[in-house]
């Protein structure tokens, strides 16, 4: 699974193991505040709970990200979730595992796989969407030439969002990010041959 993906609304999930209730909630933030934000108010609504470990991703690659075992041993908790948040190419998400201790000891590897498959839990829910950034150019075509440009912009899975019509027809067109780069070029040699003009 290639990119970066988001959750559109927060989800809850419950599992027990060995007597131990785990509830993971994700929720999409956008900033480290709400994230902050976030797992206090969870944490609050669960303050007797025993543990309420947390983790968040945020930023277009989840380049700001942060984790905590909130006193379970350490590496048991917040670095097995990150890591699973991680792993499905998740960002702008924030997730907190509340732990109900049942009186059975789960041990590290028993509680790295809990705090994990908890959190993989609340991912598999339901399909996550994809993250794609688009970049925008603004095209002018004189009508002899406007239906040969349509269609090399189709080819190269541009989309139309926007077009005027006045003595030529101007084309907004939107681009993912991996089909930039030959996008460019077409449209730089259609350019420079004099066939359209790049606005924007």
């Amino acid at each position: 699974m290639g990119g970066f993906y988001i959750i559109d609304h927060g989800r809850t999930v419950s599992m027990k193991i060995k007597r131990s209730e785990f509830i993971c909630v994700l929720e999409p933030v956008t900033t480290v505040v709400d994230a902050k934000a976030f797992i206090s108010a969870i944490s609050a609504q669960h303050r007797q709970a025993n543990h309420n470990c947390w983790a968040y991703r945020v930023g277009e690659t989840g380049e700001m990200s942060h984790c905590s075992d909130n006193g379970e041993p350490s590496g048991t908790a917040g670095r097995p979730m990150i890591s699973t948040l991680g792993t499905n190419g998740l960002t702008q998400v924030a997730a907190v595992v509340t732990r109900y201790f049942g009186g059975v000891k789960l041990g590290k590897r028993g509680l790295i796989d809990a705090y994990a498959g908890a959190v993989q839990a609340g991912v598999d829910l339901e399909p996550l969407t994809r993250l794609v950034r688009l970049t925008r150019f603004v095209v002018e075509v004189p009508y002899p030439f406007n239906d040969t440009f349509l269609y090399a912009v189709k080819e190269h899975g541009a989309k139309v969002v926007d077009t005027v019509y006045t003595e030529v027809a101007t084309h907004t067109l939107e681009v993912e990010e991996e089909r930039l780069a030959a996008t460019e070029v077409m449209l730089q040699g259609y350019g420079a041959a004099g066939k359209i003009v790049l606005i924007s």
